[in-house]
């Protein structure tokens, strides 16, 4: 397999995590380094997967579940800026499915749609942690935004396509 997979800096960023772990756990480094190609890649294609486990010394399949399971990873193309809205019971009470339909609206996509300019994903969101800033999104798994209302959706927006 190609060590070309992934740029040298991704793979010293990956070997900075697998240093965080005993030499014969390696494999626990799998999160880091699944989002550590990820930001490269911009998605999971299998063969990123398969070359991630090949250099974590660990099954293939162990790296699919890992992937499959959370849904920080994304296991096809997206758009540029990945949208994700929490939508559980507490966000719900808050607001976030007024803030759904209006990005759905905004948008023009639905959940797991992607923008016909390429700009924009949308996804629900389990869980973020922050049911007092609700309703809350993040965006591309590394910013989050709260208290979105629609005209802090639209500011957001806007902001991105700059």
């Amino acid at each position: 397999m190609s060590s070309l997979m992934l740029s040298m800096e991704a793979l010293k960023k990956i070997d900075r995590e697998i240093a965080k772990y005993p030499t014969d756990k390696k494999q626990s480094a799998v999160m880091s380094a699944l989002a550590i190609a990820q930001d490269e890649k911009g998605w999971l294609a299998t063969e990123t997967m398969d070359f991630i486990a090949n250099y974590l010394e660990m099954p293939a399949i162990a790296v699919y579940e890992v992937a499959t399971f959370y849904n920080m990873y994304n296991l096809k193309p997206i758009g540029k800026y990945k949208l994700t809205v929490c939508t559980n019971l507490p966000c719900a009470l808050s607001g976030s499915n007024q803030t759904v339909d209006y990005l759905k609206k905004k948008l023009d996509i639905g959940f797991n749609e992607t923008t016909v300019d390429g700009l924009f994903t949308l996804k629900e969101g389990e869980c973020m942690g922050a049911c007092g800033d609700a309703p809350v999104l993040l965006v591309n798994n590394k910013r989050m935004c709260s208290f979105m209302t629609e005209d802090q959706i639209d500011k957001l927006l806007e902001e991105l396509k700059r």
